[in-house]
């Protein structure tokens, strides 16, 4: 019988007042203190983040990042919708120190003077066209095998199975690199290997609603507001179009006295023709 167990069965039983108390990690040795997180606080991470450039998010991220040896899956109500405006920031640095964007099946040609915008340089990008469901899928696997330094794998797999993901993620715990899934937004119904999966929505006024729908620690009540202008608009867009929720408020009180009117006259027409 290993030594823990042999600890764990000859422990003497635990008191009512003991379990009063608060768990003390000092009875611990420091590696196993460490390995050791509450399910109410967001736990710290045992692997290499790469930083995803809010700080709003990283807070909430275990490890302060997007996780290396780990699968991450994003999900969104379309493909194409937000996955470029949540990940530049990451992406970009990524690319700063020389890594690869790899790219597996995007539903849409990459747009390189966007992606220049973003600050992602398009010597950078490695589009892969994988066009069924199956060659994706092989693709990803292979190069999540490669495990590339330095860079990112980006593969978009809305028909993935969960046996799928499963042997994914087990490929991905020796993947030196940050591995993202797009998947659908009804996927989040279903079971999932990934340790920490995303549901990415569009908000007013430019901005992205992220929730975290799974990550080792709390679940956290309500979205990470994400300010997000889209990297072609920042430099056009005046200060008034950068909160157009206000400018669409405005009209619609602007709009109540006319709507008022105009059922008054109709009122008076009626009586009339009375």
């Amino acid at each position: 019988m290993p030594a823990a167990l042999q600890w764990i069965v000859n422990a003497a039983p635990v008191s009512v007042d003991a379990l009063s108390h608060p768990f003390d990690l000092g009875q611990f040795s420091g590696s196993v203190a460490q390995a050791i997180w509450r399910g109410s606080q967001v736990a710290q991470a045992d692997q290499s983040v790469v930083s995803s450039g809010w700080a709003s998010l990283d807070a909430q991220l275990p490890g302060g990042g997007w996780p290396c040896n780990a699968l991450t899956e994003l999900l969104q109500p379309q493909p194409g919708l937000c996955e470029w405006r949540l990940l530049a920031p990451a992406l970009a640095g990524l690319a700063a120190g020389g890594g690869p964007i790899l790219l597996v099946g995007p539903p849409k040609r990459p747009h390189a003077p966007g992606l220049v915008k973003l600050g992602i340089a398009e010597k950078s990008i490695v589009w892969i066209a994988a066009d069924t469901p199956a060659e994706r899928l092989w693709t990803t696997e292979q190069l999540v095998k490669a495990t590339p330094r330095g860079g990112t794998i980006l593969a978009w797999l809305p028909q993935a199975r969960a046996e799928q993901l499963r042997r994914l993620q087990v490929h991905a715990q020796s993947c030196d690199c940050p591995v993202f899934l797009f998947r659908p937004e009804a996927a989040q119904l279903d079971a999932s290997p990934a340790p920490l999966r995303v549901l990415t929505t569009l908000g007013p006024d430019w901005s992205l609603h992220v929730h975290l729908l799974k990550r080792k620690g709390a679940l956290l009540d309500g979205p990470i507001v994400l300010p997000s202008v889209p990297g072609t608009l920042a430099s056009v867009l005046t200060p008034r179009l950068m909160r157009p929720s206000q400018l669409l408020a405005r009209s619609e009180v602007s709009d109540v006295p006319a709507l008022g009117r105009a059922v008054d006259q109709r009122h008076l027409r009626q009586l009339a023709a009375h």
